[in-house]
């Protein structure tokens, strides 16, 4: 099944869900391996090292410092990889409300990591976002 494309539509059928858990933001070098007992949401490997997206007990059990304790959005709509301006829109409306976001995009959908204590707002955010579009 092919992604949606119309912005409209993203942003009506979003449906975002708050994922279980508490996330981090680690960094590792790019020589070292990835901890066994660490089991990465996200990995991303930039020049100064890789990044890792796992959760806090993964992190304080391998002993990895961390920053940005987040919880984890996903928003259910089937987003196509070239759709334009959805993210734009909602980390807009975020940021009208104060709310840090860190965005990511699989090949099914969109998920955004904010922080711990804004989790709830970011949802309700993003609720009344989704019910200005079906207005």
């Amino acid at each position: 099944m092919a992604g949606e494309r119309d912005i409209q539509v993203l942003l009506r059928d979003m449906r975002p869900q708050l994922r279980p858990g508490i996330f981090v933001f680690c960094t590792i070098p790019l020589d070292e391996r990835i901890p066994a007992e660490v089991n990465p949401l996200l990995t991303f490997r930039e020049q100064e090292g890789t990044t890792l997206v796992i959760s806090r007990e993964d992190a304080e059990r391998a002993g990895l410092r961390y920053a940005f304790v987040s919880r984890l959005i996903t928003l259910a709509a089937h987003s196509a990889l070239d759709a334009v301006g959805f993210l734009a829109a909602i980390t807009a409306r975020l940021a009208e409300a104060g709310i840090s976001v860190n965005a990511v995009s699989a090949f099914h959908h969109d998920h955004l990591l904010v922080l711990v204590d804004r989790a709830d707002e970011a949802m309700a955010v993003l609720r009344d976002l989704s019910k200005v579009q079906r207005s």
